[in-house]
């Protein structure tokens, strides 16, 4: 068994400025439907919500990246963060490498001014 581990941090205020005031291609790049969905419905709150989504996207990537190679391009749709029945955040990767994962555990957390993200992996 491998394990992997991937971190990340982000300013909200950065993403806030990718989103606002009219670049939906952000949104429509990097989120899923279910991730918008979530988000806008936080209202004063979607930024951070949005930020940590992100932040653990990228934690995801960093935490697969050594088995990443021109057959395993992944984008950004391609992991989805979405939360179980209990509330507890969750990651969806809808890709080929998936197959190689046993399981994914994940932590976010998010204040005003940043959003954090730390994903393990163990591997098959």
């Amino acid at each position: 068994m491998e394990i992997t581990c991937g971190i990340d941090i982000i300013e909200i205020d950065r993403i806030k400025e990718c989103i606002e005031p009219l670049n939906e291609k952000f949104k429509e790049r990097v989120y899923t439907e279910k991730e918008i969905i979530y988000s806008e419905s936080k209202n004063n709150q979607k930024y951070q919500h949005y930020a940590v989504r992100f932040a653990t996207k990228e934690a995801v990537f960093k935490a697969i990246s050594k088995f990443l190679d021109d057959k395993f391009e992944i984008s950004w749709k391609d992991i989805e963060i979405t939360n179980d029945e209990t509330g507890r955040p969750k990651v969806k990767i809808y890709h080929e490498i998936s197959k190689k994962i046993d399981k994914i555990d994940i932590s976010m957390s998010h204040c005003k001014q940043y959003a954090v993200a730390n994903v393990v992996i163990t591997w098959n």
